[in-house]
């Protein structure tokens, strides 16, 4: 069996409960919850009528424009 390195980089989250790692952390430990009732568009034929939404993500400053 061959040895394998892995090396880290960095960490990265993009949840409900927010996008940057410590808050998040603190959110979950707190047991902040990431859902809500969608209020963008009309969910009244659903059977649910909540989710989990990201908020103040700017994609762009992780993704190349082309793959948004």
């Amino acid at each position: 069996m061959s040895k394998r390195w892995v090396v880290v980089t960095g960490l990265g989250i993009v949840t409900p409960v927010c996008h940057i790692i410590i808050e998040s952390w603190h959110n979950i430990l707190a047991g902040n919850s990431g859902t809500a009732i969608m209020g963008s568009f009309d969910v009244s034929y659903f059977s649910v009528q909540f989710g989990g939404f990201v908020r103040n993500l700017d994609a762009s400053a992780c993704i190349d424009t082309n793959e948004l």
